[in-house]
């Protein structure tokens, strides 16, 4: 079976992704963020969860990346799951 990446779609629920590469202030993601919640919002796509941070870092590198992954219930719930690691903590 063969698994292609759909394209987004008006409608689509979506996770949004702004990671820090390590010396990107946090302030200069969410200018990040307030534009491509504008962008998302023209193309119909609805950011129904968010990273917003530096999460996947490169020693004190300059810039950040933007990763969006379509949801649906399943995804969702799993998302929700509660989560205890050294990075990540929500739901405990």
């Amino acid at each position: 079976m063969e698994s292609r990446d759909q394209p987004f779609e008006s409608g689509d629920r979506i996770l949004a992704f702004v990671n820090s590469m390590g010396g990107t202030p946090i302030s200069e993601l969410y200018i990040i963020y307030r534009k491509l919640v504008e962008i998302c919002e023209q193309k119909g796509l609805h950011i129904v969860r968010n990273f917003i941070g530096p999460y996947i870092t490169s020693l004190e590198m300059q810039g950040c990346s933007i990763t969006l992954l379509k949801l649906d219930d399943e995804f969702i719930k799993f998302w929700d799951a509660p989560v205890k690691t050294p990075a990540l903590r929500w739901g405990i």
